[in-house]
């Protein structure tokens, strides 16, 4: 090749590594929490390249004790919100905030009720005879009601969970509310056993988790964006549960110091074990997936619960599920899990 035609093609490569960088749409993320392995696809996909080859710059903003990201996704701040469960997004279809479910990450809510072995606590129905149970102060307003409702708990057991379990430990006989993918780890590390771990959405709490909400107006005037954010995440999740996740864990572990090795490994094992992403309709849709009869099922529980009245909140505003429900990532599971 002559020098002069190096230098043409040099500006050349360059003016088209600008343009594919310019290409990349600037996207804001904010979780509910510290970062985690219950946040993990998410970081898998922004460390692995995923969001940029979907031609998105994403910026992930954690939650934490003193941050409150939920106002920001009205007020146009972020453009994406993980939040918890559905309860958020009924106050929000409720008190006309124009916010909408876009992707369900967690097929299960991963909120369990922990309890000692051999105590004769077999099956969920049983701690319904528990004489102490721990319940943290948004439990008792949520799903503590439906507990009650369903299934005969009483006021009389409750006592205030404040996110120590020294009186669970001291107590064979409470039961306690915690995650199923964490306190387990927790419980193991202090006291030497595994507890029993009934969680709530095996027994009837059918509300999703983990959810990706953003503003009305962005489904409107950018679905591709949207569908690009979902399926990027989705692809994120799969890779971080079947593929390397190193790079994503250490990230994890710069981002917040709490996530050491054995708790990040035991959170994504467990992540498995209960089936809290990949299981049910995912298993054929891609995670991810909704449908609107499991939203309506968990609104009449909540209804029955006492959380909302019947026709209080306008369901189609809930979810749109233009983004998912087709198996999305089935293709990379596949191919990193032998379709397991």
């Amino acid at each position: 090749m002559t020098r002069s035609l190096v230098r043409p093609l040099a500006v050349l490569a360059l003016a088209l590594s600008a343009g594919a960088v310019s290409a990349q749409e600037k996207v804001v993320f904010a979780t509910n929490w510290k970062a985690q392995p219950g946040h993990g696809g998410f970081y898998q996909a922004l460390v692995d390249g995923t969001y940029k080859r979907y031609g998105l710059d994403v910026d992930i903003q954690q939650g934490g004790p003193q941050v409150n990201n939920r106002p920001l996704l009205a007020t146009g701040k972020i453009d994406f919100l993980m939040t918890g469960n559905l309860l958020q997004t009924f106050d929000n279809v409720k008190n006309g905030v124009p916010t909408t479910v876009v992707a369900a990450i967690f097929q299960k809510d991963p909120q369990a009720i922990f309890a000692h072995p051999n105590q004769g606590y077999t099956k969920f129905t049983d701690l319904a005879k528990a004489p102490t149970v721990f319940i943290g102060k948004d439990g008792q307003f949520s799903f503590w009601q439906w507990m009650k409702a369903e299934y005969g708990f009483k006021d009389e057991q409750l006592k205030p969970y404040t996110f120590n379990v020294g009186p669970f430990l001291a107590d064979k006989k409470s039961a306690q509310q915690g995650y199923s993918i964490a306190e387990p780890i927790s419980i193991r590390k202090q006291a030497g056993f595994d507890p029993l771990v009934f969680l709530l959405a095996d027994s009837g709490f059918s509300t999703y988790s983990t959810t990706i909400e953003t503003r009305l107006d962005m489904v409107q005037k950018k679905p591709e964006t949207v569908r690009k954010f979902v399926e990027a995440s989705i692809i994120g999740w799969y890779n971080y549960l079947y593929g390397d996740n190193k790079a994503a864990n250490d990230m994890l572990a710069r981002l917040n110091p709490e996530n050491d090795a054995a708790a990040v490994q035991g959170g994504i094992e467990l992540m498995k074990k209960y089936g809290i992403v990949d299981s049910g309709d995912a298993l054929a849709r891609g995670i991810g997936t909704m449908n609107e009869a499991r939203i309506k099922d968990f609104y009449d529980k909540m209804v029955k619960a006492g959380l909302y009245k019947a026709g209080e909140v306008d369901l189609s505003k809930v979810a749109t599920t233009q983004f998912v429900n087709k198996g999305a990532g089935l293709d990379v599971k596949k191919k990193l899990a032998g379709g397991k």
